[in-house]
């Protein structure tokens, strides 16, 4: 018998029709004798239009409000999945967040995970009752309804999972695990077996919007076993593990691509000892996040042009930042462009092997596509590229790291 914790999202939960599904999943694993506890999220598109409704209210509405109007929508599923596992006679209750309670931080929307007591739960399930939980929502420290931001679910899950002590956690999802690209793109794209949890952070930091980013770090913290699977079909999914649990550790793993990024150059810098500080000072000031830097000399040598990347979301405060401190930066101009993409190579296999990143640089050198800026990290190579080489490239990149499904069973065979 093993304890697990079962995590439906929106669209696993959608309508009476798909919560009577998923709650199958839940009958199956009790009538295995497991012990389950459930988390779900608010049916698909209830968040957006509560959120919505927030908006119209008051566009400065008091945040606290806010996080009472949008956990709404995780209650009325809650609410609804006991009743259905009632009527498939499994015992079942539920859970609202402050009920259990989950301790948050005080930063309404955007809530950090403090505490979770789960001796009732224990106890409860113990007994054979399912547990099944609102996720997204928690208590603060003013004794107020929080809120995890979008996704929070799924942390939610994980942090239950983790102080539960359960061997597994299972994320539902309209996905069937986590593949090496996103295969509506490349359809020689293959669903991995087992990730391990830095690669599945890097992807889900990069692009790949399987997990949220939250939950697979804390999954990481305290080693929760987390699995991808859909509730659409009953396939095996893709585990989420840690590196010790995978034998034969690919070179790369997958790949994983980005539109929310922009490319800012800033042109007539004077080449002089401080001059990139005075760049980024202002603009670390503004809480602005700088990802990728490429710095070179300008056609006149005491000159430099100095490039970087910056959330998309971002770019008019960038432009208004660099504005405001033209004179102590000291350049002629700036160039920005909104229409990149940001592709990246992801592997824990890359740590042992040379040549990862000059095969993706001849790769798209082979292909015509230019590469705008680089960065790298120990199991990771992103580059900057013309968002209208998104295909060509990941096609390409794909074929040339051998993860083809197609080519996969020629190699094996």
């Amino acid at each position: 018998m093993a304890r697990l914790v079962k995590k439906f999202g929106g669209t696993s939960v959608a309508d009476l029709d798909r919560i009577r599904a998923s709650a199958a999943y839940v009958k199956q694993a009790v009538d295995e004798g497991h012990e389950v506890a459930v988390v779900v999220s608010a049916m698909a598109g209830t968040t957006n239009q509560l959120v919505k409704w927030c908006t119209e209210a008051s566009p400065l509405h008091d945040a606290r409000e806010y996080d009472t109007v949008v956990s709404t929508g995780e209650q009325v599923t809650v609410g609804l999945m006991a009743i259905i596992l009632q009527g498939m006679g499994v015992p079942a209750r539920s859970w609202l967040g402050w009920q259990m309670p989950m301790i948050t931080s005080g930063v309404h929307g955007a809530a950090r995970i403090e505490d979770i007591d789960v001796s009732e739960l224990r106890k409860r399930m113990g007994e054979g009752q399912v547990a099944v939980i609102a996720g997204f929502q928690g208590i603060g420290p003013d004794n107020r309804i929080t809120t995890l931001g979008r996704g929070g679910s799924d942390t939610s899950a994980v942090a239950l999972a983790a102080a539960l002590g359960a061997d597994r956690c299972d994320i539902y999802t309209d996905v069937d695990g986590v593949y090496t690209t996103d295969p509506r793109i490349v359809t020689r794209a293959r669903k991995l077996d087992r990730v391990t949890y830095e690669e599945m952070l890097e992807m889900a930091s990069l692009g790949a919007k399987v997990l949220q980013t939250r939950s697979v770090a804390m999954a990481m913290t305290h080693a929760v076993r987390v699995q991808v699977l859909s509730s659409f079909k009953d396939t095996p999914g893709t585990l989420v593990v840690n590196e010790d649990e995978i034998v034969e550790k690919e070179l790369v793993t997958g790949l994983a691509y980005s539109r929310a990024d922009a490319v800012v150059t800033v042109y007539g810098m004077p080449d002089r000892p401080g001059t990139v500080a005075d760049l980024f000072s202002p603009l670390s000031e503004a809480d602005i996040i700088v990802d990728m830097i490429v710095q070179s000399q300008a056609p006149h040598k005491d000159e430099a042009e100095v490039t970087f990347s910056v959330p998309e979301s971002d770019l008019a405060r960038t432009q208004e930042v660099l504005a405001n401190h033209r004179d102590r930066i000291g350049y002629q101009s700036i160039e920005v462009n909104s229409d990149v993409v940001k592709l990246s190579v992801i592997g824990i296999g890359m740590r042992s092997h040379a040549g990862v990143a000059n095969i993706m640089f001849r790769t798209l050198a082979d292909r015509g596509i230019n590469i705008r800026a680089i960065s790298t990290s120990e199991i990771k190579v992103s580059v900057l590229i013309d968002s209208e080489y998104t295909e060509l490239a990941l096609r390409a990149l794909h074929t040339a790291y051998g993860l083809d499904a197609v080519q996969q069973q020629d190699d094996r065979a």
